[in-house]
């Protein structure tokens, strides 16, 4: 049998100590850890740019647009290679995402993205437009993407914008896709001309 003083002794004992350093050593090996995947990250992104070096610089507007068919404000999500929605195009800063302005005229459609490089698409280089629900990685209700398909240093690319109000998008694709319709019947009448 025990007694009684030797118990409270026993109660009394002092709470085990912190090892500080083990924990500082966790803590840094985390933050190492997430700044090696951030690296990593950046350095993918950087490599995916190389590849795609030999994509010609983007086009700009004209000097003269034209009058404005439609106009648009929203975001812009990206591009891909046509087709392939989770194959990005990050040359040229065509992976930034960021606001953009649209205006579509009868010469093509101008982007203009603050903070991001703007360009245009010239109505001859325009191969069509959809409403989607997903490119580069960004996944939007059904039909809430506005895809505008061009080609670009003869590559195709899908360009993804998401309007302000997205009830505006179906009058966008008949609009892109009556405008490219007409400079292919151009092009082909002009060739069939040449012959």
């Amino acid at each position: 049998m025990t007694s009684p003083l030797f118990q409270l002794a026993a109660a009394q004992q002092s709470a085990p100590v912190t090892d500080w350093a083990a924990r500082i050593a966790w803590v840094v090996g985390l933050l190492l850890f997430i700044a090696l995947v951030y690296w990593l990250m950046r350095e993918g992104w950087k490599w995916r740019g190389t590849l795609q070096g030999d994509l010609p610089e983007l086009p700009t507007a004209p000097a003269e647009p034209g009058e404005p068919r439609l106009t648009l404000s929203g975001r812009y999500h990206g591009s891909t290679t046509a087709g392939q929605w989770l194959d990005r195009i990050v040359a040229r800063g065509l992976g930034t995402r960021s606001r953009a302005e649209l205006t579509l005229t009868d010469q093509g459609l101008h982007v203009v993205r603050p903070g991001a490089q703007d360009f245009f698409v010239p109505a001859a280089a325009l191969r069509g437009a959809r409403l989607d629900k997903g490119i580069a990685g960004k996944v939007l209700p059904e039909g809430g993407l506005l895809i505008v398909t061009w080609e670009h240093g003869n590559k195709q690319l899908d360009s993804g914008f998401r309007g302000d109000r997205a009830a505006e998008h179906p009058a966008w694709v008949e609009a892109l896709n009556a405008l490219g319709t007409a400079e292919s019947t151009t092009e082909h009448t002009e060739t069939e001309g040449a012959r």
